[in-house]
């Protein structure tokens, strides 16, 4: 991996247009695409974007570091307060003969962030399956 960052994004962008793209013309298009990215300057501001994470990742300072974790259990307890608690709360209670509805949570806010996280999570998972984590 090149130690420019912009040149390390596309080195990857390129990389995962081979693997998805098989197609001859379709993967023309998406590197294509991808160079458009490089001479507007996007593709900056997202190697930019990759260096602050790394910088924020390895802070020892709780509330830097930790504000993605956090962001990750918030989902977690939506979910299981959602699917689990509530339920067994409702049907508890049913048992006791004084049956009660939990509140039900604005599930159409929290899924976006959930697959958001889930898609980075997922993409570490194949970086570290790949090796790469000695790039971090």
């Amino acid at each position: 991996m090149a130690f420019d960052p912009i040149t390390a994004v596309l080195g990857i962008g390129e990389k995962l247009v081979d693997r998805f793209f098989p197609d001859p013309k379709a993967k023309a298009e998406a590197i294509l695409k991808l160079r458009e990215l490089e001479q507007s300057g996007e593709l900056a501001a997202i190697a930019g974007q990759l260096e602050i994470n790394k910088i924020e990742a390895a802070s020892p300072k709780l509330l830097v570091s930790g504000w993605r974790p956090s962001v990750g259990w918030v989902c977690v307890a939506g979910l299981a307060v959602q699917y689990v608690l509530g339920p067994l709360l409702e049907w508890g209670t049913l048992l006791a003969g004084k049956a009660i509805k939990a509140p039900s949570m604005d599930m159409a806010t929290l899924m976006p962030l959930l697959t958001g996280l889930l898609g980075l999570a997922g993409l570490r998972t194949f970086e570290k399956v790949k090796g790469a984590e000695g790039n971090r």
